[in-house]
């Protein structure tokens, strides 16, 4: 069995880190116009996926932030940081895309009022 130099566990961290956290940034982008052609329960339920994926992404975020990295791992603060900023950043994201659906159902559907 081959033993990896101290120098390496930090970059393969920071390559490993991210991946295990998801992959944040398959995030669609925010178009007005697609929540156009839906229809009242397809917008119903696009707001509770969207909800979904927030509290999801929230546990996630809370998990990587109360992860204790071992002192003597260079870089691994930062790298949980990263992460963990990362995941707020798509929190915010999915934010402003439920905003989007709910404004796009407020308008078509009368009983979402």
């Amino acid at each position: 069995m081959k033993f990896m130099p101290m120098t390496a566990l930090p970059l393969m961290l920071t390559a490993i880190l991210p991946l295990a956290a998801g992959c944040s940034s398959t995030t669609a982008s925010i178009s007005p116009a697609k929540y156009d052609k839906m229809s009242c329960p397809e917008l119903n339920n696009a707001v509770g996926d969207t909800a979904t994926d927030i509290s999801r992404t929230a546990i996630a975020r809370g998990k990587v932030a109360n992860t204790s990295v071992p002192t003597w791992l260079l870089g691994g603060e930062r790298v949980k940081t990263a992460v963990a900023s990362r995941e707020t950043a798509r929190i915010d994201r999915l934010q402003q895309q439920q905003q989007a659906i709910v404004a796009a159902r407020k308008q078509r559907c009368p009983s979402a009022q």
